[in-house]
């Protein structure tokens, strides 16, 4: 970009060296709304790159940091948490017209003669003193169900995978938007000034449906506040280390030396994405010798990695960035987003969830075990989750042990733990059919302002001024789920 262009952005110093004004302004400006002088948030900053812009929470938060199990494709509730007698007593009947009510359907089922409604073949049990109905595919997660919260009765306004989990981890269904991490980082920064605030991690070697980096992106914030994804490996960061050759010493001097170019070129053309860049900079040089550090687990004792499974000892496995999550919890990183693909099953799902399950299971409840036996779960919230559920009807052929589940955007179910959630305690339900929301439903935008109240956020608050709009997570929508707080 030449430098006539970054005439076209107006930052605060463009504001005061160009008004008539100037200073007058800001000055009169600041008495009569001290709290929102410039427009993007409702805190004053004390440095945008210091920190959070907001300073401080809007009140008290419950929660000090999230970690957000992200299970992509799509989980099949029917299958896990939200048992239907009904589907199993009425298996292969046609889904009724009444209950579809001329929903939507997806062009990969939407063509079918009939949709034959498909009672799981797997076993629910109720779970400890709460009574959580949890099936047999998640034995581990069972043990553990009186410190769950679940939400039965989530659901969202998209049908296929790209819009569905851009707009519940963007608050949108259009690419561009700021993932909840960047939000976070933006507002709160981080604990860690040698860690990012939002740090990603990706089940290798997985596949389904793709995973694009602006899902963990910053959107029109500055970019330092975009997740890093720290990937299994040698390198868990790429281009951190330095080439053979290169000193700490002399990178060092490199950094000086760029950091005063890059100061004297913010001086002259006022472009604020020059200070994010220097604190990028200055970040990686840090982690440098902070992520070598946290991502050994080498030192972890075997009854962690017994606690785990098997799988923990494999870099880059869901069970073993589970275990790095808590290590990363432990250092004070405010957002930590997993990501693991393959939950999309429109055929053959009785085997596929099996091998979800046991991929996931054991590492999920190992996670909130350690958090509890450490102290961490009482400030930490955990989410386990995907983007929406699955029909009640076979996509495809129905056989005795055989069917296959469409997207479901009506009803989901997901679940969280630890801090400021009620523990044992399960909150809305689907009718009978396990096709609609049938009592306190919860939208994406409601889950968002939840996750954000927890963390002493008030989302409506909470905003950012781009291109003449003020934007925030939940866009124009969302109420905080008041009663599954704790």
């Amino acid at each position: 970009m030449h430098c006539h262009n970054y005439e076209k952005i107006h930052s605060r110093r463009d504001f005061l060296s160009k008004t008539s004004l100037g200073l007058g302004a800001a000055a009169l400006a600041s008495l009569i709304n001290p709290l929102g002088a410039f427009g993007n948030n409702s805190v004053v900053s004390n440095h945008p790159l210091s920190g959070g812009v907001l300073g401080k929470p809007h009140f008290a938060p419950k929660a000090k940091r999230v970690i957000y199990l992200f299970q992509s494709g799509g989980p099949s509730q029917l299958d896990l948490f939200d048992p239907k007698p009904l589907l199993k007593k009425r298996n292969g009947e046609d889904l009724p017209a009444s209950i579809r009510g001329g929903q939507r359907l997806t062009g990969m089922s939407g063509g079918q003669a009939n949709f034959p409604l498909a009672g799981s073949i797997f076993d629910f049990k109720q779970r400890g003193q709460s009574g959580a109905w949890i099936s047999d595919l998640m034995p581990h997660t069972a043990k553990i169900a009186d410190d769950l919260c679940f939400v039965k009765s989530m659901y969202t306004e998209a049908i296929n995978h790209d819009p569905a989990i851009t707009f519940i981890q963007t608050g949108s269904q259009l690419a561009g938007r700021p993932s909840i991490g960047s939000w976070l980082s933006y507002g709160l920064g981080s604990d860690n000034e040698n860690l990012p605030g939002f740090v990603v991690l990706v089940t290798k070697n997985k596949y389904g449906q793709p995973l694009y980096s602006r899902l963990w992106g910053n959107g029109f914030l500055p970019s330092q506040h975009q997740g890093v994804q720290f990937r299994a490996g040698k390198d868990p960061v790429l281009y951190l280390n330095n080439p053979d050759g290169i000193t700490n010493a002399s990178r060092r001097d490199q950094l000086n030396y760029l950091k005063k170019l890059q100061e004297m070129q913010f001086e002259k053309i006022a472009d604020p994405e020059i200070e994010a860049r220097i604190a990028q900079y200055e970040m990686a040089y840090r982690m440098q010798t902070s992520v070598p550090e946290v991502t050994d687990t080498s030192a972890e004792p075997d009854y962690i990695y017994d606690l785990y499974g098997e799988d923990s000892r494999k870099p880059g496995t869901y069970a073993a960035n589970a275990l790095l999550a808590r290590r990363l919890a432990e250092k004070g990183v405010k957002f930590i987003q997993l990501y693991h693909q393959g939950w999309d099953q429109h055929g053959a799902l009785p085997s596929a969830i099996k091998t979800q399950c046991k991929e996931t299971d054991q590492a999920t409840a190992a996670l909130i075990t350690d958090l509890k036996q450490r102290g961490l779960l009482e400030d930490t919230l955990v989410i386990w989750g995907g983007e929406f559920g699955r029909t009640s009807y076979s996509q495809g052929k129905l056989t005795v042990d055989n069917y296959g589940r469409d997207h479901h955007p009506k009803c989901f179910t997901i679940f969280m733990a630890g801090a400021g959630v009620k523990a044992g305690f399960t909150f809305g339900s689907t009718d009978d059919f396990g096709y609609n929301v049938q009592t306190n439903g919860v939208h994406v935008h409601d889950f968002q302002a939840t996750l954000m109240h927890l963390l002493g956020i008030d989302h409506e608050q909470f905003t950012y001024k781009f291109q003449g709009r003020r934007y925030r997570l939940t866009d124009v929508h969302g109420s905080v789920v008041k009663d599954i707080l704790a």
